[in-house]
C-alpha cells in the first residue's frame, strides 16, 4: 500500500530541505511546496497553481529519486546542479554589475541612450550583457572607470559572444580563475600585455568549443 498523501509530501519536503534543493524545485520546472502556518508542507503544481494530487506526488517522488542505483539514497542531480549553478550567479552578482540606469549615471547619458549603445554594443560582440530575472545587466568587471569597455578585453569577449556563448558561463569564465591558464582570472590577466595573447588565445579555443556543441 503506498504511504498517505501527507506522510509522502512531508518525507519528500523535509528531504528536499534536509539537502538544501527546495528552492531549485521552481527553476528545474518541478512542483513546489511551501509550509502553512502549522508547518504542514502543501504541493502546489506549477502548471495549474492547483494543489498535487497524490499520483502527481507519487510521480514527483519517484522522479526526485531515479537517480543512482539504490533510489533510497539517490540524489536529484538536476536540482544539484542547479543549485551549484545558483551559487555560482550570487557570487558573480556580488563582484559587481550595472542596470541601464547605473551604468547611465557613469556614462553621463540617459537611462535610453545607454540602452541603445549597450545593446548595439553587445550584438558587434563588443560588451558582456547578462539576462537576469526580467532584465539585462551589464557586469562591471569589464568596464572601464567611464563606463566604457576596458580596451583589452574586446579581442577576448569577441570570440566569445560571436560564438554564442551562454552570458553567465561567459561571465563565470572571465572572471573565474580558469585551469586553462594556470588558475589565473582571464580578465586579470588580460591587464597584462603579456598575458593578453594567452588570454586571447585560450578564449579562441573556448569559442570553438562553443560552437561544435551547439
Amino acid at each position: 500500500m503506498p504511504p498517505p498523501y501527507d506522510d509522502r509530501a512531508e518525507r519528500l519536503a523535509a528531504w528536499l530541505e534536509g539537502l538544501g534543493l527546495d528552492e531549485q524545485l521552481a527553476d528545474a520546472g518541478l512542483p513546489t511546496f511551501e509550509r502553512d502556518a502549522g508547518g504542514v508542507a502543501r504541493w502546489t503544481d506549477p502548471v495549474t497553481g492547483e494543489p498535487l494530487s497524490g499520483d502527481q506526488l507519487a510521480d514527483l517522488d519517484g522522479l526526485l529519486h531515479q537517480e543512482g542505483d539504490d533510489p533510497g539514497h539517490a540524489v536529484p542531480v538536476t536540482l544539484v546542479q542547479l543549485r551549484r549553478r545558483a551559487g555560482l550567479r550570487d557570487g558573480l552578482l556580488a563582484d559587481g554589475w550595472h542596470s541601464y540606469a547605473s551604468l547611465g549615471e557613469l556614462r553621463g547619458t540617459s537611462e535610453d541612450a545607454t540602452r541603445f549603445a549597450v545593446h548595439k554594443a553587445a550584438n558587434r560582440g563588443a560588451l558582456l550583457v547578462v539576462p537576469h530575472r526580467s532584465t539585462s545587466i551589464v557586469p562591471a568587471f569589464q568596464l572601464t572607470d567611464d563606463g566604457e569597455l576596458r580596451p583589452e578585453l574586446g579581442p577576448v569577449l569577441e570570440p566569445l559572444l560571436t560564438a554564442r556563448m551562454d552570458p553567465w558561463a561567459a561571465w563565470a569564465w572571465l572572471a573565474r580563475p580558469v585551469a586553462l591558464l594556470s588558475g589565473t582570472v582571464p580578465e586579470v590577466a588580460a591587464r597584462d600585455p603579456e598575458e593578453a595573447l594567452i588570454v586571447r588565445h585560450a578564449a579562441l579555443r573556448l569559442a570553438e568549443r562553443v560552437r561544435r556543441t551547439a
